[in-house]
């Protein structure tokens, strides 16, 4: 029999749940179509999903396409959450189905789940749902598809030579074959889907089962089983518990079979463990059947495993699946009254072993439980979980941001452990590592110099507990720590001495480091009114955040960005507040960077390393028969041992200052210009936020050189009208019809942009107009920004120049003699209307040279 796993994504409301009705319906695994409005849908069996109208845990249906052919479906949640529960579904499925809303398009979040997609390699079908809602234009969201995800999306709902001739563009040998008038054949189909060459997309609605056949039909022609090796082989994915409260392992069959009553062998934390089998279970929604043997291919629950964590691989199977998602939220618990802290715990410990992206800490010193997760709907869920469950009404403090620490130098960190009768000396090099990397361990230390046994003694002990940073405690990420040397005892040396020297040597190379805190950063796309996108656009200022420039859609502007965490998070309640619930925000965290306000945090936490007792940054050596402390700066000169590495001292680079703007072939009133201005108001400086963001895709340019004050990725803003009457053949056309003279000038600015490959953006007033929200277009490469009510060109330039000087050269077009000296005071360069208008002609002439020679 043929078996297939398969899994649907979507982001949340994108109508996953509605799809996975669809199909099980239309293949008679359910005879009944529920809903989610109706809180009847047959895979959201928990209260709180029906409550909410989400998935929260991923649920599994079996259904058959055709008599010999099994499909294994799992439902995952959409809601970023819950992105681990999809996450580790991942690691089990042989296809996906993505589900896009046809109204939204590619969201943040859908790009996030393309990411792992393509991380875990995993053939993907594409299912554009509500294409029979107003806004819904096929066309568009294909080409948007294959721009934002991959060129191999393909239309499969379009004619037969279409798709052939689609999908022999993703082939050198498809298309030789094609040309030769030979169309691809399903196996050929099949092979390009599996690599990832091919990615079918069928639009359709859900809701009314438009479309679900032909995506059944597609599913049974274009998929293909995998080969599994005889020898057993399971990967767990999911931990949860039955009605009864036994624990349920879910995994996937990858190789041979599974008998009941068999013995499965695993380790947890380098300790092996031995169980058996008592129970398999085939579930489909809340019901299953029992079955004594499960073969490869199979997703099955089992009792009696007590030792198995999602992830985890089992037998031949030795593909560990590390999670790639963290939780950035902390919270305090406050336990119910009459109930203690201890009870309390090992009631969450139940729940964190279902749910990876929970992590549940002890903080002895304080006698306080902490939380880590990703956000509040899954506080309200875990909430619930814990009255549902075991009746305990549990409250939480405010909450905040999970930070992180680094380092962004090299450091030999030493640790010393030498009270009497114990003796242990390490050496360690901790090394910068790349954003998101974690922490990564080696050894460099030979053999003859400390044993290999207590070599791995070392890299246990770096990788038993989590390091923690010396600005705020905050846990210590991306680094690569090496072990370099150290000594042991022969008779002295317990097995704990090493622990010790261990944790003091990270600990003393992080007070020597130049350290850096970061903090969760999310990608968001805002979605406001027209004439509420300068709000929003001040707010991702105020919250030292990034974006794309706006992109208009009808009614509706469109921001895309980046920015911290802790800044946007409620800052969805108050789009929904100034938008009168009009406006919508998602968000989907990228990783971790500087953080924005890190004087403001470290001064905040009150923490001091030196204090840290659990920490402690100091060695311990022995003379005269006892121990003594020696702070962590003066440890090296009484280290033992020689690490055979020194760090040479690393040369400061000479930095000139700078301004933003580059002076190349000014003009002497430029000069006298800069000279009143530092008389009047004192020396130019560099200031601003960088928060007008610009995309770095640019159009391909003729190579041509040339010499011009405007180079390349230079800012060059264009007062629009001030040029048009400057220059003769835009100032007649204008007498007779103004929006001529405005094209004639954005086709000559996109030819000499396209050249130059500078970043341009013409401002036009539109002060006067009445109630007028203003407007930044995208027109032939270049940004055109139509000014607001009350707002005039000088005033955006002002402004924008005044933005973006402090990390860009920025050169301003105007022959306005009062704008051209605040620019100037801005750091910037003026070019002067008659200036751009000899710059312009040149790349002109220097486009038809080109043109010719290329003839």
């Amino acid at each position: 029999m043929k078996k297939v796993v398969i899994g649907i994504l979507a982001h949340v409301d994108a109508g996953k749940t509605t799809l996975s009705e669809g199909l099980l319906y239309l293949t008679g695994a359910v005879r009944k179509l529920g809903r989610v409005d109706h809180k009847d849908a047959f895979l959201d069996t928990n209260t709180i999903e029906r409550e909410r109208g989400i998935t929260i845990f991923s649920k599994q249906a079996v259904l058959f396409l055709v008599d010999d052919f099994e499909v294994t479906l799992l439902d995952t949640p959409g809601h970023v959450d819950f992105s681990a529960e999809m996450e580790r579904t991942l690691q089990v499925l042989d296809y996906a189905i993505l589900v896009i809303s046809g109204t939204d398009g590619v969201q943040g979040h859908t790009l996030t789940l393309w990411q792992l997609l393509r991380q875990h390699r995993i053939p993907t079908f594409l299912f554009i749902n509500k294409m029979d809602l107003p806004g819904a234009d096929r066309a568009a969201l294909l080409a948007d598809l294959q721009n934002q995800l991959s060129e191999g999306c393909i239309d499969f709902s379009a004619s037969p030579e279409e798709i052939a001739e689609s999908i022999a563009m993703t082939d050198e040998f498809l298309l030789e074959q094609y040309l030769g008038g030979q169309m691809p054949d399903d196996a050929q189909i099949q092979s390009c889907i599996a690599s990832r060459a091919v990615f079918p997309c069928y639009f359709g609605a859900a809701l009314s089962l438009t479309g679900v056949q032909e995506l059944l039909d597609g599913l049974t022609r274009f998929t293909q089983p995998k080969h599994y090796p005889d020898a057993f082989g399971a990967r767990v994915f999911k931990i949860s518990r039955d009605e009864q409260g036994a624990r349920l392992t879910h995994l996937k069959i990858t190789g041979g079979n599974l008998p009941v009553r068999s013995l499965v062998s695993g380790a947890t934390q380098n300790e092996s463990w031995q169980e058996k089998v008592h129970q398999i279970r085939i579930y489909s929604g809340m019901r299953f059947q029992t079955t004594d043997c499960a073969d490869a291919g199979t997703v099955c629950a089992v009792t009696g495993l007590t030792q198995t964590y999602p992830g985890q691989s089992l037998g031949a199977d030795t593909t560990d699946c590390a999670a790639m998602l963290e939780p950035i939220l902390n919270y305090r618990i406050l336990p119910p009254a009459g109930c203690d802290n201890h009870t309390l715990l090992s009631k969450l410990r139940l729940i964190e072993e279902e749910d990876p992206l929970l992590r549940v800490l002890w903080n002895e010193q304080l006698d306080e439980i902490h939380i880590q997760l990703m956000g509040q709907v899954q506080l309200e869920v875990l909430t619930r979980l814990m009255e549902e469950r075991f009746s305990l009404a549990v409250t939480f403090d405010h909450g905040n941001i999970v930070y992180k620490e680094t380092i962004q130098n090299p450091v030999i960190g030493i640790g010393h452990f030498e009270p009497l009768r114990h003796y242990a000396e390490v050496h360690l090099l901790i090394e910068p590592a790349p954003r998101g990397s974690g922490i990564t361990l080696g050894t460099d230390c030979p053999t003859d110099v400390l044993d290999p046994a207590h070599q791995r003694l070392i890299l246990t002990h770096l990788a038993e507990k989590t390091h923690c940073g010396v600005l705020t405690g905050a846990p210590l990420t991306d680094v690569k720590i090496t072990v370099l040397a150290g000594r042991a005892h022969v008779k002295h040396t317990e097995g704990g001495d090493f622990r010790q020297a261990t944790y003091r040597a990270v600990r003393q190379g992080l007070m020597q480091a130049d350290s850096l805190l970061l903090e969760p950063w999310y990608a968001f796309t805002l979605r406001v009114p027209q004439n509420m996108v300068g709000r929003a656009m001040t707010d991702i200022q105020r919250m030292s955040g990034t974006f794309e420039p706006p992109v208009i859609q009808g009614e509706f502007a469109s921001l895309a960005g980046e920015a911290p965490a802790a800044a946007m998070r409620s800052y969805a309640a108050e789009v929904t507040a100034y938008t009168n619930g009009r406006g919508q925000l998602s968000c989907t965290v990228v990783g971790y960077r500087a953080c924005h306000n890190a004087d403001t945090i470290i001064s905040e936490s009150g923490y001091d390393p030196e204090r840290d007792i659990q920490n402690p940054p100091d060695s311990v050596f022995c003379a005269h028969g006892a121990g003594y402390t020696v702070k962590w700066d003066a440890v090296p000169v009484h280290a033992h041992v020689d690490a055979g590495h020194s760090l040479a001292p690393q040369k400061e680079p000479e930095i000139t200052p700078q301004r933003a703007a580059v002076w190349s072939g000014s003009s002497g009133l430029d000069a006298e210009l800069e000279e009143i201005f530092v008389r009047t108001y004192g020396p130019i400086k560099n200031r601003g936020l960088d928060a007008f963001h610009q995309s770095q895709k640019r159009t391909a340019a003729p190579a041509i050189d040339t010499i011009s004050r405007v180079k390349p990725d230079d800012y060059l803003l264009v007062d629009g009208y001030n040029i048009i009457f400057a220059w003769n053949e835009l100032k007649i056309l204008a007498a007779d019809n103004l929006d001529t003279a405005r094209s004639a000038l954005i086709h000559l600015l996109s030819n000499y942009q396209g050249v130059k490959r500078c970043r341009l953006i013409l401002v036009f007033d539109a002060y006067r107009v009445k109630d007028n929200p203003g407007s930044i277009e995208k027109v032939h490469g270049i940004h055109v920004v139509y000014t607001k009510t009350a707002e005039t060109a000088d005033m955006y330039i002002e402004k924008a120049s005044f933005d973006l000087s402090r990390a860009h050269r920025v050169k301003v077009a105007t022959s306005d003699a009062l704008e051209q000296a605040i620019i100037l005071g801005h750091g910037a360069e003026r070019i002067s209307a008659n200036d751009l208008y000899w710059e312009v002609q040149q790349v002109n002439q220097q486009i038809q040279d080109f043109l010719k020679s290329s003839q």
